[in-house]
């Protein structure tokens, strides 16, 4: 007789970065790791987890580049990385789609024909049959798609917000240069912000300490990482509230 894992999150926000998705490219995307990163989330489909996924666009371009290196201003320089994300979006999409997964497209920056405009009602009916992938970030410039997956998180009613990384998870400095680098299991909102921890951006920080979200920041490269978090394993660094 099979018992169905106890999850600790019914519905979370999955981060997927562009950086993650180019893999060993300089640019652009890694088949094989597109590939792997869609059966760990088949894997926890079984869960009966609700899934959003905010993706980003570093792959292909970022904005903070844009600092008086060239004639692109860095608000122009967001909004073509915001078009980044509808790219790696639509890829993503198709990606899952072919596995004969429900899956459904939005976006901040609606663009005919091609995706439809985020709505955050028909987000939360769509999110109990489909995977739903959350793209343009939010929308405006000088803002990442780390505080999107914040934003969307609370929006959805997001239980937690899955970080999928390289690195294991944090650490009280650079683990690659320091020996003496500590990591932690389990940190507050509060300790990453007034350190100013650069695994996310303070503005996400922010957001998911004032709305209790927890985020999770883990390894995605670890096969069953993700998986493994759902089910209440001790897996990368956890932050929350005290």
């Amino acid at each position: 007789m099979n018992i169905k894992p106890k999850i600790i999150y019914n519905r979370i926000i999955l981060k997927i970065s562009g950086e993650f998705l180019q893999g060993k490219n300089l640019s652009g995307i890694d088949n094989k790791l597109l590939d792997y990163i869609i059966k760990e989330i088949k894997s926890i489909l079984p869960l009966g987890i609700e899934i959003a996924i905010v993706i980003g666009g570093g792959n292909l371009f970022r904005g903070k580049y844009c600092n008086g290196n060239n004639n692109l201003k860095r608000v122009l320089g967001d909004q073509i990385g915001m078009l980044s994300t509808i790219i790696n979006g639509l890829i993503l999409y198709q990606s899952i789609r072919n596995k004969l997964i429900n899956v459904y497209l939005m976006s901040s920056i609606p663009i005919q024909g091609i995706c439809k405009e985020y709505n955050t009602f028909k987000a939360i009916d769509l999110i109990k049959k489909n995977i739903i992938i959350l793209t343009g970030g939010i929308g405006n410039p000088l803002f990442t798609t780390d505080t999107t997956a914040c934003l969307r998180g609370i929006e959805l009613e997001a239980n937690a917000i899955l970080k999928a990384t390289k690195v294991n998870g944090v650490y009280s400095k650079d683990p690659i240069n320091y020996s003496d680098a500590k990591f932690f299991n389990k940190i507050d909102y509060d300790y990453v912000i007034k350190k100013k921890i650069k695994i996310m951006d303070n503005t996400a920080f922010i957001l998911a300490r004032d709305y209790n979200v927890p985020i999770h920041i883990f390894n995605i490269k670890k096969p069953g990482s993700l998986y493994r978090i759902l089910t209440g394993k001790i897996e990368g660094t956890i932050i929350k509230n005290n």
